[in-house]
């Protein structure tokens, strides 16, 4: 499967809001089944100079593109917090399993430690997210802990792993 990795443009609100409400994926991130396109759009309009953020896109068979994922990196703006980040990363849930978040994980690393020299990047995960959080220690991501009922999923509270990457 063909895909590229670029950075976030006007327009790719919809797509990105399709992602953060698919069945399959608003489990595993913050979104939820009512947000709207333009809470997406603001985001990107929004964005700043700490926010680096970058989607997955394919053309299918008609020639549509379709963003099969995302992931936004977030420096601290405080300058006593500059020399870390946290993101976020999604993948369409017919697409996961197929290199996308690796591809999206890869792209974000590369700022990190070559145009940022970050210290240090940090993620917050669903305890029972088995492959996300294979992914991340691919990475080197270890866990630094349990952030209990972190959130709500599907109506009831959930534990978080924070995890972190940290390079010297």
């Amino acid at each position: 499967m063909d895909f590229i990795i670029r950075p976030v443009q006007p327009g790719d609100g919809e797509g990105i809001n399709a992602l953060r409400r698919m069945p399959g994926v608003f489990e595993t991130i913050l979104g939820i089944p009512s947000e709207r396109i333009k809470r997406n759009e603001d985001f990107i309009t929004n964005a700043g100079p700490n926010d680096h953020v970058f989607v997955a896109v394919t053309t299918k068979e008609n020639g549509e593109q379709l963003i099969i994922g995302h992931i936004g990196l977030h420096v601290g703006a405080n300058p006593r917090k500059r020399h870390s980040a946290s993101f976020g990363l999604m993948v369409h849930k017919d697409y996961q399993g197929m290199g996308v978040g690796k591809a999206l994980l890869k792209t974000i690393i590369d700022i990190a430690d070559n145009w940022l020299k970050l210290v240090r990047v940090d993620l917050t995960v669903y305890v029972d997210n088995e492959k996300a959080i294979k992914l991340y220690k691919k990475f080197g991501f270890e866990k630094e802990g349990i952030i209990r009922k972190g959130s709500i999923r599907n109506g009831e509270y959930v534990d978080e792993f924070l995890m972190s990457r940290i390079k010297l």
